[in-house]
């Protein structure tokens, strides 16, 4: 277009057909006769503006081209770093740089899901094959313990502590494996009578221990299983009446529904606790203090049974320490969408 301006503006009107300017032709800019700077300068301005114009919109669409393959390797990147691996890239076009790496991201992934495919499904053969022969040998004990004729033991004892640990831990891992599949039935539930439903349940455990309970808050609905949600309310709950102060220690349970989200929290008081040690409680068999109350030892997979239960339901749980002792545990859930009557 400049070329075009020049011609028409200053070299139009030459004689030769081909016509090579030199230094002098340049005066040819200042010439009246040939349309002079005056009509040419805005010409050149009118068409350097419609290049910058064109140059920025071309500019700016194939920058969007290039980059739009780009954008959906970094969304599968975010699925994948959230906990799903279903999700495929499956980039169409020519077999170029950016879909080579598209294709080796889904390759990755589909190996990466049929590992923890393959990992759950080991935790839950296992634990399903471990529950008869643990159940055979509860049997064996209880009728041991009641035959009249046989002297009871402290070792009886301590065989029906250890089995019914044993079972308590195949039963929290064949929980675990089921939860990671999300195979459970959503329904509209709410948080707070699910709160209300797990202190009357272990309301009497906290009295045992000294621990008062404190809950509030007004109702929270959300989405998913009802059976779950209590599961995970439950743990929550007990791990906060058992790591708690020797005496007089406090629970504080409650929901509220804030923007798009049904919040569940509980908090309670107990020994101060590292930071980074709080980070890793959500690992199974990790387990924040050495105290725990009684019998209560559990098995070390309370919190990330929980974890598992909210990613499930595509929510996040935060452990924060308090400053004064104890842990804050913040779940927060999708809130039940609103519907337009």
């Amino acid at each position: 277009m400049l070329l075009a301006a020049v011609w028409v503006f200053l070299l139009r009107g030459t004689l030769h057909s081909l016509y090579i300017p030199d230094r002098s032709d340049f005066l040819r800019v200042f010439s009246t006769s040939n349309f002079g700077p005056v009509v040419f300068v805005p010409a050149a301005i009118l068409a350097l503006a419609f290049l910058l114009v064109f140059g920025l919109a071309g500019g700016w669409i194939l920058a969007g081209r290039m980059l739009t393959p780009l954008n959906l390797i970094t969304d599968a990147t975010r699925r994948a770093a959230s906990g799903s691996l279903s999700h495929r890239i499956e980039l169409a076009g020519r077999q170029d740089e950016f879909r080579e790496l598209a294709d080796a991201f889904d390759g990755m992934l589909a190996r990466l899901e049929a590992h923890v495919a393959e990992q759950q499904r080991f935790a839950a053969n296992a634990s399903h094959e471990l529950r008869t022969p643990l159940s055979i040998t509860k049997t064996l004990l209880d009728v041991a313990r009641n035959d009249p004729s046989r002297e009871r033991s402290e070792l009886d004892e301590r065989l029906r502590v250890v089995n019914a640990r044993a079972i308590d831990l195949t039963e929290a891992l064949l929980l675990l494996s089921r939860t990671d599949q999300r195979s459970f039935t959503r329904d509209d539930v709410d948080l707070s009578l699910i709160a209300e439903e797990a202190t009357e349940t272990l309301l009497p455990l906290a009295e045992k221990s000294g621990v008062v309970i404190e809950t509030f808050g007004d109702v929270t609905p959300t989405i998913g299983s009802h059976a779950l949600l209590l599961q995970l309310t439950t743990n929550l709950l007990h791990n906060a009446i058992v790591h708690n102060l020797p005496e007089h220690g406090t629970v504080r349970i409650s929901t509220t529904a804030a923007h798009e989200a049904a919040v569940l929290t509980i908090e309670n008081t107990g020994d101060t606790l590292d930071p980074h040690a709080v980070s890793t409680l959500t690992e199974p068999f990790q387990r924040g203090t050495e105290r725990i109350r009684g019998d209560h030892v559990g098995v070390g997979l309370g919190l990330a049974i929980a974890k598992s239960i909210t990613q499930a339901h595509d929510g996040t749980l935060s452990l924060t320490p308090r400053a004064d002792g104890g842990l804050r545990v913040t779940v927060r859930l999708p809130a039940t969408p609103r519907r337009v009557s």
